[in-house]
């Protein structure tokens, strides 16, 4: 189900595989997809150029990483960039791709190392894929999936080391990433010309879906949005309730939509939010994809916006500033507790890379003694035994 849009619905894209985080884009390499050798010839059929303990990264998979750091590029440098800082951009993303392969398979493991289990954002992701496919059923959605060549178990094993990726990072490094007041004030004042606002809404959004639906079925469905709308009037938390229950894509944020100005929502939604004050709710309001239930989290009216408003904003930002080199360093961490190879002529840009790729067995840590036997960090220090 569609989040509001300008004007003009969306239409299901082409199905392809999710994307992976901010911090690690490339999709995760699978154990499944070992170096292949043919049996009549002895020829190798897949190149492994880089082990992260027990999994391989082949060359298969950093070309498609390659491709999908291009695609990326272009999407985001479009209206904006000039044909020489596009492809200056594609250079770059595409030399940190072996980078962020390795990244991904350590996050991942570390999420699996932790207990972490992410099944049901598994399920949920699968079906929100399927419905915007227009698919019936998972079935259909594994055959779409395969006939474009995809294996299904890595489809989804790239769908759950991404959520496993992402517990992993608000785990230990986002929770050690703390913004005081004092510090957004100070930003505040100093950069109040950056705080300057036409007149907005920020949305947030529970989202009950009717795609895939018959029509028998949608009067059950209105009351079930009905019946959530009637639990955030008596009390219970909006963001609780849109994390548990909303078919929209931006429920794991609490069904947070982001900050729409005037002409930027469809005619009718634009009447409703813009008449609205801060935390009020709309009725249940159907749309062509199900039935939507609208909270109006705060009110931007036009010039300065006062600091209360955009302290959330400032925390945001000053947030970002501080989790990429955060990121660096944790990773810097995972890589000293882990087996890390990479074939030559292969660029790692981490460090550490470079290294001649080794013939070693599934458990490649008993075939290369470690100096020191070291706990995982939360991140920025090693502490080691003998």
């Amino acid at each position: 189900m569609s989040t509001p849009e300008p004007q003009e619905e969306k239409k299901a894209e082409p199905l392809k595989k999710p994307a992976a985080p901010a911090a690690a884009k490339p999709t995760a390499p699978t154990a499944a997809k070992a170096a292949k050798a043919s049996s009549d010839q002895g020829k190798v059929v897949e190149e492994i150029i880089a082990r992260v303990n027990n999994e391989i990264i082949t060359s298969s998979e950093l070309e498609k990483a390659r491709v999908t750091a291009a695609d990326e590029a272009r999407q985001e440098c479009t209206g904006r960039c000039t044909p020489e800082q596009l492809q200056v951009e594609i250079e770059d993303r595409q030399k940190n791709a072996l980078r962020d392969l390795i990244d991904q398979s350590l996050l991942a493991q570390r999420g699996k190392d932790l207990g972490l289990s992410v099944e049901t954002d598994v399920v949920k992701q699968l079906d929100q894929i399927r419905i915007q496919n227009n698919l019936k059923d998972l079935d259909d959605l594994e055959k779409a999936v395969t006939s474009q060549g995809i294996n299904w178990e890595d489809f989804k094993n790239n769908i759950r080391n991404r959520f496993l990726t992402q517990e992993v990072i608000s785990r230990e490094v986002g929770s050690h990433i703390t913004i005081g007041h004092d510090e957004t004030l100070k930003y505040y004042n100093e950069h109040k010309n950056e705080f300057v606002m036409p007149e907005e809404v920020a949305l947030r959004a529970i989202e009950v879906s009717t795609e895939g639906k018959t029509e028998a079925e949608t009067p059950e469905l209105k009351k079930t949005a009905e019946s959530y709308l009637k639990r955030i009037k008596d009390g219970e938390d909006f963001s609780v309730l849109a994390k548990r229950y909303s078919d929209g894509k931006t429920a794991k944020q609490g069904g947070y939509l982001g900050e729409y100005k005037r002409g930027e929502l469809s005619k009718e939604l634009e009447d409703k939010v813009f008449a609205m004050k801060k935390n009020e709710l709309t009725d249940v309001i159907e749309t062509k994809q199900g039935f939507l239930i609208l909270q109006v989290l705060e009110r931007f009216t036009e010039g300065i916006q006062p600091y209360e408003k955009v302290e959330p904003k400032i925390q945001e930002l000053l947030y970002s500033e501080r989790m990429e080199p955060a990121m660096r360093e944790y990773l810097k961490t995972l890589r000293e507790e882990s087996y890390v190879v990479v074939k030559p002529g292969f660029q790692d840009m981490a460090g550490g890379g470079n290294s001649e790729i080794q013939e070693v067995s599934t458990t490649p840590e008993s075939a290369k003694e470690k100096k020191h036997h070291k706990k995982y960090l939360l991140f920025g220090k090693s502490s080691s035994g003998k």
